[in-house]
């Protein structure tokens, strides 16, 4: 199975003051670079999914491909960008990372793929462990099968905006990932957050 990477990317970052997250600078680096760097070896081929002027990450060498669906609708609009360009290139899988999560787990494409063993259209998400709720789930990190394309299009199209709605219509489910001192899926949306990413990143080097 020809599995494919898709960076989302296209959100606002308004509690970041706007702009592009990936662009920020982390350890002297953009946050994006970082994700490249554990996305890439997990995968065929990599494409990152933002919506404006793509020559603003010309200095990544990836395809970059927009939402289909105006109007900033969500993840899922990028995970449907995504699973458009994977069938134009003959793939049947892709695998989602977000553009400002830089310390996600570089096995995330292998315990994804266990968690869909059996699976006729492999659907997971990302999840942790959470003392309140047992499990938190990462709808930005996930497995989507490009068969499920139209149907997700067509969810779009009929309001559907919430990633886990979806996939649970779907019968997905969950890969989970151990939360060690560093949690895996802890994004940056704040300044805040990206001084502690500072932190975090002088901590694992």
């Amino acid at each position: 199975m020809r599995l494919l990477g898709v960076i989302l990317a296209g959100g606002l970052a308004t509690r970041m003051g706007g702009g592009d997250k990936g662009l920020l600078c982390l350890g002297g680096r953009p946050l994006l670079a970082h994700v490249i760097d554990r996305l890439a070896p997990q995968v065929a081929a990599l494409a990152l999914n933002a919506n404006g002027d793509p020559g603003r990450f010309a200095e990544f060498g990836l395809p970059v491909i927009a939402d289909s669906i105006a109007g900033h609708p969500g993840p899922l609009a990028g995970v449907l960008a995504g699973l458009d360009w994977a069938a134009g290139q003959g793939a049947e899988v892709i695998v989602t990372a977000a553009a400002d999560t830089p310390f996600f787990p570089t096995d995330l494409v292998e315990r994804l793929m266990a968690a869909a063993e059996g699976m006729e259209h492999p659907l997971v998400l990302a999840a942790t462990p959470d003392p309140a709720r047992g499990r938190a789930r990462h709808p930005t990190f996930g497995l989507w099968p490009v068969a499920l394309r139209e149907d997700l299009r067509r969810a779009l199209a009929g309001g559907v905006r919430k990633v886990v709605r979806w996939t649970d219509a779907h019968g997905g489910r969950e890969a989970l990932f151990p939360c060690a001192a560093v949690d895996p899926f802890f994004n940056v949306n704040t300044p805040g957050d990206l001084a502690r990413a500072e932190a975090l990143l002088e901590e694992l080097q």
